[in-house]
């Protein structure tokens, strides 16, 4: 396991297009001074700018990952097939010869699918959160799937799916 010290953050990945709710209530958390969650998130570190490209992109995530001893996965519906970040759905793409016309190296990985890879291989601690009252391993990558703790985001509550603050907290360990 990776020194907490050499590798302070934690790493939050998801679809942010369905799942940013679950990063949120994360992010919320960890701030609340009433609340016991703790960690030094990774995201505020440096970032790329949203118009940057996809390799760009990912040699921000890279360095945040490098600067992490902990991989938080939120898997929701449509964390296994999103393919945002592929080099096919950049500009710079000559999609005829496949190659990038600006002189980058060409991934056509997403940005979940490079997040976890390299967690995997960065050695980091995983934990794999379902934003759902279920583990349903079938929509988690398959980097991941059979790696780390997984749980489930929320529970029933007399007549209502809430966040389960208490799992949570467990399964990240902080």
């Amino acid at each position: 396991m990776i020194n907490s010290y050499l590798r302070p953050c934690t790493y939050i990945a998801a679809d942010w297009d369905s799942d940013s709710n679950a990063v949120q209530i994360i992010q919320k958390w960890n701030t609340d001074y009433r609340k016991s969650m703790s960690f030094k998130d990774a995201h505020d570190l440096v970032q790329a700018r949203d118009n940057s490209l996809n390799c760009s992109i990912k040699a921000s995530l890279s360095s945040r990952l490098d600067e992490s001893h902990k991989f938080i996965l939120i898997v929701g519906n449509n964390t296994k097939t999103v393919r945002s970040g592929s080099c096919q759905y950049c500009g710079s793409l000559n999609s005829y010869k496949h190659y990038c016309v600006r002189g980058h190296s060409t991934d056509y990985r997403s940005y979940i699918d490079f997040e976890c890879e390299k967690a995997v291989r960065n050695g980091l601690q995983i934990v794999v959160l379902y934003n759902s009252g279920l583990i349903d391993k079938g929509k988690c990558p398959d980097i991941v799937k059979w790696k780390g703790t997984h749980k489930e985001m929320w529970s029933w509550s007399e007549y209502q799916w809430v966040w389960d603050y208490n799992k949570i907290t467990t399964a990240i360990g902080e």
